[in-house]
C-alpha cells in the first residue's frame, strides 16, 4: 500500500470523493500511511458498489454492512466494524449514507425522549445527570406497562411501591439518585398534564445520614508523584501535565476540564472561565503553575484542529477530549507513578484539602469548587485533623 493517499486508485461511483477524503484525513491528523489505508477502504467500497450496479444514491447503512461482510468473507485481514466504517464515511466530502430505517418508538420511549429534551434544553442539566434521570424514567415507565402506560390512573401508591421495591436493592447513594430523578419525572409529567394529580410529593425520601462519607483526598506527596510522572519532553506528557495541574490545583471536574476552550483563558487578567453544572459560568484565578503548564502545552504541543478546545487528542482523529479521556489520563499517571489508581474527582478533593491546610476558609473553598451548598464544602472540615485536634476534650480521669 502506498503511503500517499492521493495515489490510491479509486474507480466506481465514489471516485470523485477520494481526493477530498484523503485531504480530510490528513487534516484530522492521520499519518499518510493510515490515511492511504482508509482511502483504500473507500476504493474497495466504490468497486463493490459498481459490481452491484449501484450508485452513490444507493449507499445505505445496510449496503455498508453487506460490503463489510463480503470483505470478511474474502479474507481481508483488516475489516473495520460498521460503526467505525460509518464514522469514516461521514468524513467523505459530499457523501450521504442513508440511515437504516428505525423502528417506530414505543409510547414509553416517546415519553422518555420528551423528558430527555426537557432536562437538556429547559433544565440545562449536566450530561451525567440527564443520563441518570432518563434511566430512572425508563425503568419506572417500563414497569407500569409493556405497551402505553396509563399515566392518568397513576397513583401515589404506585409511586411509593416502585421506590420501596427499587431502593431495597440499591445502596444509599444510588437510592438518592433514584428518588431525586423520580421526583423530577413526576414534576415533568404533571407539567405536561399527563398525570391526574401532582405526584412529586408522593416520592418518599431515601433514608441515610447526610455527610457520613469523608472526602477521599490524596496525600500531597502522592499528587506530586502523579504530576512528576509526566514526561514533558513529549507532546503527550506536556498535555497530560497541564490537565493534571488543572485538576489538582483548581479542583475542576473531568467534564469541566475537557470542556475548556481557548477563549476561556483570560491571560490579561489571569483568570479562567469554567463552564460548570447547569450551564453556569464561573471565573477562577489562574495560578502561576497552572498558567505555566498551559503555556508549555499550548506553545509546543497542541495541534491545529477545528474548534477551540484547549485539550486535544494526540493521535488521529485529532478532536476535543472527553471527560472519559481526562479520567483515563489520571489513571495512566497513577500507574506510572506507582500509586493506587485514583479518579479525577479525587484530585478535586485533593485540591480542596490542600486549600484547607493552607488556611483558606471554607467559604473561599466553596467558591473555588463552585459548590452551591455550604454543607457540601463543610465535609472537608472533617479531614482537617490539625484544626479538629483543638476541639478534642481530655478523656475523663486522664492525667493532664
Amino acid at each position: 500500500m502506498t503511503a500517499d493517499p492521493s495515489r490510491v486508485r479509486v474507480s466506481g461511483p465514489l471516485a470523485g470523493q477520494a481526493a477530498g477524503f484523503g485531504e480530510e484525513l490528513i487534516r484530522r491528523g492521520y499519518p499518510p500511511e493510515r490515511a492511504a489505508r482508509h482511502v483504500g477502504l473507500l476504493a474497495g467500497l466504490s468497486g463493490w458498489l459498481d459490481r452491484q450496479g449501484l450508485g452513490v444514491e444507493g449507499l445505505t447503512e445496510e449496503r455498508v454492512a453487506e460490503f463489510l461482510a463480503a470483505r470478511r468473507a474474502a479474507g481481508y485481514a483488516e475489516v473495520p466494524s460498521q460503526r467505525w466504517a460509518m464514522t469514516l464515511l461521514g468524513w467523505v466530502p459530499g457523501l450521504v449514507v442513508t440511515a437504516a430505517a428505525q423502528p417506530p418508538a414505543t409510547p414509553v420511549e416517546a415519553i422518555v425522549e420528551d423528558y430527555r429534551r426537557y432536562l437538556v434544553h429547559e433544565r440545562g442539566l449536566a450530561t451525567a445527570t440527564v443520563r441518570a434521570y432518563v434511566g430512572v424514567a425508563r425503568s419506572f415507565l417500563s414497569q407500569l406497562a409493556r405497551e402505553e402506560p396509563d399515566l392518568g390512573a397513576l397513583s401515589a401508591g404506585d409511586v411509593r411501591a416502585y421506590v420501596v421495591r427499587e431502593c431495597g436493592r440499591r445502596h444509599v447513594g444510588a437510592a438518592k439518585v433514584l428518588v431525586t430523578g423520580l421526583r423530577s419525572l413526576m414534576r415533568f409529567l404533571s407539567m405536561q398534564g399527563r398525570t391526574g394529580h401532582p405526584l412529586a410529593a408522593a416520592v418518599p425520601a431515601a433514608s441515610g445520614m447526610q455527610g457520613t462519607l469523608l472526602p477521599r483526598a490524596l496525600a500531597p506527596d502522592v499528587v506530586a508523584d502523579i504530576l512528576a510522572s509526566c514526561d514533558t519532553t513529549t507532546v503527550t506528557g506536556r498535555r497530560d501535565l497541564a490537565i493534571l495541574t488543572v485538576l489538582s490545583r483548581l479542583g475542576l471536574r473531568a467534564a469541566e476540564t475537557a470542556g475548556l476552550e481557548l477563549d476561556d483563558i483570560d491571560w490579561h487578567h489571569g483568570e479562567l472561565v469554567v463552564h460548570g453544572k447547569g450551564s453556569r459560568q464561573d471565573r477562577l484565578p489562574l495560578p502561576v503553575d497552572v498558567g505555566e503548564a498551559l503555556v508549555a502545552y499550548l506553545a509546543d504541543g497542541r495541534q491545529h484542529a477545528e474548534g477551540r478546545a484547549v485539550f486535544l487528542r494526540v493521535h488521529a482523529p485529532v478532536t476535543a477530549m472527553t471527560s472519559s479521556n481526562v479520567s483515563g489520563i489520571v489513571r495512566r499517571a497513577c500507574r506510572r507513578a506507582g500509586v493506587p489508581i485514583a479518579s479525577a474527582h479525587r484530585l478535586r478533593h485533593s485540591a480542596a484539602t490542600a486549600m484547607l491546610r493552607a488556611g483558606a476558609p471554607l467559604a473561599e473553598i466553596g467558591q473555588v469548587l463552585r459548590q452551591s451548598r455550604a454543607a457540601t464544602t463543610a465535609q472537608y472540615a472533617k479531614v482537617d485533623r490539625v484544626a479538629l485536634r483543638a476541639l478534642a476534650q481530655p478523656w475523663p480521669g486522664a492525667v493532664a
